[in-house]
């Protein structure tokens, strides 16, 4: 079954505008992508999405798979009567942008992959992980998850921002992220690369322990004319520690693809 997610529709909404979906990371929801929202806005309609489980989207008990969160996805952007679409997508997000641009590459304009992988390591810690998380709650992950998505400079000169994004993986649904990590732990999507066929961002951080610079380099490697952009300092989730540089290689990556209003606005 398809969960209804929660989401925040920004920007122009005239039937021409080019519409920009934001996918985030494992526990993460949309506030991750605020600073990108602002910018793209201006001229994109832009949608950020919580996965299912995560914010304020409906939780489906049980596991599921990459597969069910795009059609999550296909079905939220079906009720918007969105047609075509860029879609950016981190981590967890990064899984969903790719099977996205494989299945639905009628529909898919652009891609832009962050700190992801087309493959997340081996099964077995994704399955110890969710028992973790349905036996002690997200707390239990909280500290962990938060260090590998800040540099360790970044997160000893802004605490704020290290407690920020523990509460908002904490608040996260035990249940939501177990099933996330299921989704994780079944997805193999190296196959799969050559068929991307849309124009293709890649970025990686250069001190990312989950997904470091040579598995972002597999993906770009693998889709044809794929772009790489490698940021530093950055870890797992640069949209929040190098905001504007995020914003940036974003547009010019819009502006490339051929996205109307990007090409006809002003220099971000």
């Amino acid at each position: 079954m398809t969960a209804t997610l929660s989401h925040e529709v920004s920007g122009p909404q005239a039937a021409d505008s080019p519409v920009v979906v934001l996918l985030g990371s494992l526990g993460s929801d949309r506030s991750m992508w605020d600073a990108q929202v602002r910018d793209l806005s201006r001229d994109h309609s832009v949608i950020a999405v919580d996965h299912r489980g995560h914010g304020g989207s409906e939780v489906v008990p049980g596991p599921c798979t990459i597969a069910d969160l795009s059609g999550d996805v296909l079905a939220l952007l079906d009720s918007l009567h969105v047609d075509r679409f860029h879609v950016v997508g981190l981590s967890l997000g990064g899984a969903v942008a790719q099977w996205l641009a494989v299945h639905e590459s009628a529909r898919v304009r652009s891609a832009a992959l962050l700190c992801t992988a087309a493959k997340f390591g081996e099964p077995s810690g994704w399955a110890e992980r969710a028992a973790a998380v349905r036996g002690g709650g997200t707390e239990a992950v909280a500290d962990g998850v938060v260090a590998r998505w800040l540099t360790p400079a970044r997160a000893e000169t802004d605490p704020a921002l290290v407690a920020g994004l523990r509460e908002m993986v904490a608040a996260t649904s035990a249940e939501g992220y177990a099933a996330a990590c299921d989704a994780l732990a079944g997805w193999d999507g190296r196959a799969d690369l050559g068929r991307i066929s849309c124009p293709t961002l890649v970025v990686a951080g250069d001190e990312d322990p989950s997904t470091p610079p040579e598995v972002l380099r597999e993906i770009a490697d693998g889709v044809p004319g794929a772009d790489f952009v490698l940021l530093s300092p950055a870890a797992h989730v640069p949209t929040v520690e190098m905001p504007e540089r995020v914003s940036e290689v974003l547009r010019a990556h819009l502006t490339s693809a051929g996205s109307p209003s990007a090409t006809s606005a002003d220099p971000a």
